[in-house]
């Protein structure tokens, strides 16, 4: 089969599709026919050997959206035919979602959205289980307020509609053409990129990783979330400082399908890709302003 891969870091021009065999599901996992699978900055990461793993081969991709093939011993409640999403956490892994199959655990699918096709399903797991686990988190009471910084962006998009869902006072701050967006979403007050809240926050989601910037926004005693490991600025003034790492969790992953099919949830697409342009969609990736995801289609 196919798969996108890196065997040297570096830019876009680093990704290449080899020819590699078909994995086999093991124990209490599925194997999943892709047939599409969101491309996400981390992937730009791996590629560009943030996470090491030099001299091997490493899969990229994180999330996916395709149709169960095959079950290993002891998987129960999925079977051929099935049509699933998931997330197959790691950064450096021989194999990921970007090919024409993938294992995962059976606990990391959940039955794709019936409201939406293969290729924006695929834009769901990664961002949605991300803005989710931030959320969850803030741990903010209805009423609150909350300030989402990247707010236009895929995870922060996602996070504006399920705080608003939440019944949190969502302030989104974006880019200056973006607000018409992002109160499409949920946001109830927009600061422009560069600007300040009228009055300090109850918590801050950092989608946009603006670190002490964004901190600032957030009232004493109150809370911040940050998105990326080890990159959240030191507490201050009573502030509870958190760092949201995404996992797999089938789970949590079905409840943001009901709420796509529920039409709670909206999933963008900027742009698709076919598998044997990975390397294109790469490029495309490191272009500033894209407001979707960027799916790659096999």
């Amino acid at each position: 089969m196919a798969a996108a891969v890196v065997t040297e870091f570096g830019g876009p021009e680093r990704v290449g599709i080899a020819e590699v065999a078909v994995p086999r599901p093991a124990a209490g996992q599925v194997r999943v026919r892709v047939g599409a699978a969101g491309l996400n900055p981390v992937d730009g990461a791996v590629r560009a050997g943030v996470f090491g793993g030099a001299g091997q081969r490493i899969g990229l991709g994180w999330d996916v959206a395709g149709v169960v093939d095959g079950t290993g011993p002891g998987v129960t409640g999925w079977s051929p035919g099935d049509r699933v999403v998931g997330l197959h956490h790691g950064t450096v892994k021989p194999l990921g979602t970007h090919a024409e199959y993938v294992v995962l655990d059976a606990g990391a699918v959940a039955a794709a959205p019936a409201a939406v096709g293969t290729v924006e399903a695929a834009a769901l797991p990664l961002p949605g289980l991300t803005a989710a686990r931030a959320l969850d988190q803030l741990g903010l009471a209805p009423g609150s307020s909350v300030l989402i910084t990247g707010a236009a962006g895929i995870v922060g998009g996602l996070a504006v509609q399920l705080a608003a869902r939440a019944g949190l006072v969502v302030t989104a701050l974006a880019g200056p053409g973006d607000e018409e967006l992002v109160r499409s979403l949920g946001a109830a007050v927009f600061v422009p990129r560069g600007g300040a809240p009228a009055a300090p926050v109850d918590g801050v989601l950092d989608a946009a990783v603006l670190g002490g910037p964004a901190l600032a926004f957030v009232r004493d005693g109150g809370v911040y979330v940050g998105l990326i490991p080890h990159h959240a600025p030191a507490a201050e003034r009573g502030i509870r400082v958190e760092e949201q790492e995404v996992a797999a969790d089938g789970k949590l992953l079905g409840r943001l399908v009901s709420l796509v099919d529920e039409g709670v949830l909206t999933l963008r697409v900027a742009e698709t890709f076919p598998l044997a342009e990975a390397a294109a969609a790469h490029a495309r990736l490191g272009v500033p302003g894209v407001r979707g995801r960027i799916i790659l289609t096999v």
